[in-house]
């Protein structure tokens, strides 16, 4: 089993010291480290302990360094939180384990250091401090060990303390997709770009291409190390040290992410619910300045409280972050808030929609019941599913939109889905997905207008579907729009006709007048034949002959084009059905009489019994459907 463990605790209480008894390695890398003797950046060691295999990720302690002990206590499973026997409770121990409950880590213990130098009565009044301290919290209960990281005394127990605490902790369920928040990155010479971070969930493995968030850069990966040992895959949970081909290490830093390719985006506004801590020193208001600090990143962002413009020490809220730069998150991803000057932890939260609209206070009756659902939803992946796509309503949301917000693999997303789908809540269409409700609203929505619609032109025999997208439908996706009307078909309500659509038993309601048009102009194409008059032309003969205007005739037209009765063969003319299954026949007796089936302009107009002026559009219109194919000067034909 891998586990990360943390240090958590305030500057000079021993936490490399003890990190570098218990592994041998000393995780001060830096020289400036050396010189000064503090921790100042992330330091990393391992320790194998039966079946456990443990990464350390030492902080540092002092105030200044806040920022880089946030960017390793992201991907933790367990904290060892480092508490000085000779000086007890500090402000740092209170910022980081402030910092721990704030990330919502659940397992730990503590370990008191530099026991050699109290007495035993001094030890124990340490040791009820603590106690008391972490009274109430993930901490409550957990072991409290006493160690010398010089005199080694202390050590085994601890060591057990931590393999016994490990054995408790839940295996990672490997449901999101491969995210790795970067914490390093450097040059190794020979291989080129390599960058480290934990692996909070997914796998990587070589030769895969990953993104790197938020930037639009892919890198391919060249080669994997994990937990210090060479791997053809990464999983959850393990430190990982990534070589990137395709990329200079000065393009990538602490702060960036590498995800499974085309899934996740980076966005500057994110939906989430916020707890302040009891002790902040103000309430957190709209248009305030925070620091925002999530995987390894720290960004600067401006608050929209959602509900009451506020939010108050020690209580919680809905909120938008609308961030000065860009980052790429997943639901329920946790963050910690930091004021922008001075410097403190003042609060954290959870991500709730990581694809948000800018919120706007008429939105917020709309808004705060969906962000209610999210945040009770986080770790129910049926109820987040429901709840994403009833938000979205009768536009309907697809698959990749879901797993942008979710992270959720491809198996995650079916498997909440098929489940849902089972019991007829939610519906899918190619990829895209819709709430019952919804549809239904939307087939009800689609038969009112179109009742509208025939009402307003009682002429139209049917409505055209560009007619009835642009109204029911404005704003639906091309595969729900599809479903709702096959679906008002297949039940009967509604009829297709060629590029319109009727209610069943609706049809055009003609005048004496109107039906004389009609007639007149069904008349006028079975004699004209193949040789009719412009479109416009008939209308005008049509209009002129009957006085009925040129926009009701040009409505009549439109039935004897959606009938079938004839056929447009450019914008300008049009034949009767009848003349152009003649012509066609004609055609392909033509065909059978030559070896080659190639016929040119010339004999076309024979054929055909026309002019250029129709032989041309008419040949254009064949090339078109198929019955002929053109060969330089010649046709052949089909």
């Amino acid at each position: 089993m891998d586990i990360i463990v943390g240090t958590a605790g305030h500057i000079d209480h021993g936490k490399t010291a003890l990190v570098r008894a218990l592994t041998g390695t000393d995780t001060d890398r830096l020289p400036e480290e050396k010189q000064r003797g503090i921790t100042i950046d992330l330091g990393f060691a391992e320790l194998e302990l039966g079946d456990a295999r443990f990464g350390f990720i030492d902080v540092p302690g002092h105030e200044r360094f806040v920022k880089n002990m946030l960017a390793g206590a992201s991907g933790i499973d367990l904290v060892l939180l480092v508490i000085a026997a000779d000086e007890g409770i500090m402000p740092q121990t209170r910022e980081h384990f402030d910092i721990c409950r704030l990330l919502h880590i659940r397992s730990g213990l503590v370990a008191i250091t530099k026991s050699d130098l109290v007495d035993n009565e001094m030890l124990e009044i340490v040791k009820e401090e603590v106690s008391q301290f972490v009274s109430g919290t993930f901490l409550d209960g957990a072991p409290i060990v006493a160690v010398s990281s010089r005199t080694g005394a202390g050590l085994d127990v601890l060591r057990a303390a931590l393999a016994s605490t490990a054995a408790k902790i839940t295996k990672r369920v490997d449901d999101h997709i491969a995210r790795l928040a970067i914490d390093r990155s450097f040059a190794v010479k020979g291989f080129g770009t390599v960058v480290t971070g934990t692996l909070a969930s997914g796998k990587i493995a070589e030769g895969e291409e990953l993104d790197l968030l938020p930037t639009d850069r892919r890198a391919r990966v060249r080669g994997l190390q994990s937990h210090g040992r060479k791997a053809a895959i990464a999983h959850a949970g393990r430190r990982t040290a990534v070589n990137l081909a395709g990329i200079d290490h000065h393009e990538v830093t602490r702060g960036m992410l590498l995800a499974e390719a085309g899934i996740l985006k980076p966005t500057q506004i994110i939906d989430a619910t916020i707890e302040l801590l009891a002790d902040a020193a103000s309430p957190l208001r709209t248009r305030q300045r925070v620091r925002v600090h999530i995987g390894t990143a720290e960004l600067l962002a401006r608050v929209a409280v959602i509900n009451d413009m506020v939010i108050h020490p020690g209580e919680s809220g809905f909120a938008q972050l609308r961030l000065e730069s860009p980052v790429s998150s997943i639901l329920g991803e946790r963050f910690v808030l930091r004021s922008y000057s001075p410097q403190e932890t003042i609060g954290g939260g959870s991500v709730l929609h990581s694809a948000a609209e800018r919120f706007r206070r008429r939105d917020k009756e709309k808004l705060t019941p969906f962000l209610k659902s999210l945040f009770s939803g986080i770790g129910d992946y049926k109820a987040t599913l429901r709840t994403l796509i009833d938000h979205a309503a009768c536009h309907g949301t697809s698959a990749a939109e879901l797993r942008t917000i979710t992270g959720w693999t491809v198996k995650t997303l079916q498997r909440a889905a098929d489940a849902v789908i089972r019991s007829r809540e939610i519906l899918e269409f190619d990829g895209v997905f819709i709430s019952n409700s919804s549809f239904e609203k939307l087939q009800k929505d689609t038969l009112a207008t179109l009742e509208l619609l025939h009402n307003a032109d009682r002429v139209a025999s049917s409505i055209s579907l560009e007619k009835l997208r642009a109204s029911a439908l404005r704003f639906v996706r091309p595969e729900i729009e599809d479903a709702v009307i096959d679906s008002l078909s297949m039940s009967g309500q509604l009829t297709i006709a060629g590029d319109g659509v009727r209610l069943s038993g609706r049809g055009s309601q003609l005048s004496d007048s109107e039906q004389e048009a009609l007639a007149l102009m069904r008349d006028t194409f079975t004699k004209a034949g193949l040789e009719v008059p412009k479109i416009d032309d008939v209308i005008k003969i049509v209009a002129d002959a009957i006085s009925i205007g040129v926009d009701t005739t040009r409505k009549l037209l439109q039935q004897l084009l959606d009938s079938g009765e004839i056929v447009r063969i450019n914008s300008d003319f049009a034949v009767g059905q009848p003349a152009v299954n003649s012509l066609i026949e004609k055609l392909r007796s033509y065909a059978a009489s030559v070896d080659d089936r190639m016929v040119d302009v010339p004999r076309f107009k024979g054929i055909a019994g026309v002019s250029r002026k129709y032989a041309i559009p008419l040949l254009e219109y064949f090339d078109q459907q198929k019955i002929t194919a053109r060969r330089g000067d010649k046709r052949l034909i089909l």
